[in-house]
């Protein structure tokens, strides 16, 4: 019987450590789902989304800015994408961005050798038609240490990452207007990604992406996520345990008039962008704060709902 108990205690004092050093710490998703009885998809997982309907698109667009906060610190064992600019359109030209705890791509614009440089920031563009290629020419490094990719496997997509060793705390992360060039004739513009650590105010430059055109409208909505993605060194990652909060959208400087916000948590019948259950969408004040957390089964009336933001 001492046996038993002492035992009990030295995997509770293990089980103690092992959150003191990963704050994020739950059973394998393979383990939750198993107990369950559900499958899992595979990855990438878009275990939250938040979409915020404007009262209309914004014309003569300069700038996004988006604030999140991390409430623990994410080790780079995980692959987590927060994502507060899921989907956005200019002109109908589609682009995105985030922080990942494990970002790739490749070393310069010469060398298209794949590497791994562990959490960073991310700022991507699509073609206009997502068919044709878009090449590096669309990329301006902010530094040396950036990574690039221009490739077709989500569709034609030119990106631009770079080593920013962010954690928990307060971050922006903003897209804005830069310097208008002519390119095989037409106008176009660069636009520059940039990350603020709201710790000490720190401003944080990512690099560039060249958008056709010279003014632009964002469209009439916003979209964030928070992804469990795939990479080739932690091809099956599991889901960490961590509150993600996303502030109302600011256009132009200013806070947009928004119609209504919903979460969407896809689910199998969603196909390729499909998650297990893991996650909830409340409101905050104006913020929304997803909280990932242990596998569950969710009831499909409830995959829709509305975010109360004010």
């Amino acid at each position: 019987m001492r046996l038993v108990i002492a035992t009990m205690m030295l995997l509770a004092t293990l089980n103690t450590l092992a959150l003191a050093d990963d704050p994020c710490a739950q059973p394998s998703p393979e383990a939750m789902a198993e107990e369950l009885g559900v499958k899992l998809p595979r990855r990438p997982w878009h275990v939250a989304n938040i979409w915020w309907n404007f009262a209309g698109p914004v014309e003569k667009f300069t700038s996004l800015e988006m604030d999140v906060a991390i409430d623990r610190d994410v080790p780079e064992t995980y692959n987590l994408y927060i994502s507060p600019c899921g989907i956005a359109k200019i002109n109908g030209l589609q682009f995105y961005g985030g922080i990942q705890t494990n970002i790739n791509g490749w070393a310069s614009k010469e060398d298209r050798e794949r590497v791994s440089r562990g959490r960073g920031a991310i700022f991507s563009r699509w073609s206009s038609d997502k068919k044709t290629p878009i090449g590096l020419d669309h990329v301006r490094m902010a530094a040396d240490d950036c990574l690039v990719e221009s490739a077709g496997y989500e569709g034609e997509f030119a990106s631009v990452r770079r080593p920013f060793k962010w954690k928990k705390g307060s971050y922006t992360w903003s897209v804005t207007k830069g310097d208008t060039i002519e390119r095989n004739g037409e106008p176009a513009t660069w636009f520059a990604c940039q990350v603020k650590d709201h710790a000490d105010d720190s401003t944080f430059d990512v690099g560039s992406l060249l958008f056709e055109g010279d003014e632009f409208t964002f469209w009439g909505r916003h979209s964030a996520f928070v992804e469990v993605y795939s990479t080739r060194e932690i091809p099956r990652s599991s889901i960490p345990k961590v509150n993600i909060t996303f502030g109302w959208p600011r256009i132009n400087g200013e806070k947009v008039a928004i119609q209504g916000t919903s979460a969407f948590y896809p689910g199998e019948k969603s196909g390729a962008t499909s998650s297990p259950d893991c996650a909830h969408i409340r409101a905050k004040g104006d913020s929304c704060v997803v909280e990932v957390g242990p596998i569950f089964q969710r009831e499909e009336s409830k995959r829709r709902h509305e975010v109360q933001i004010r």
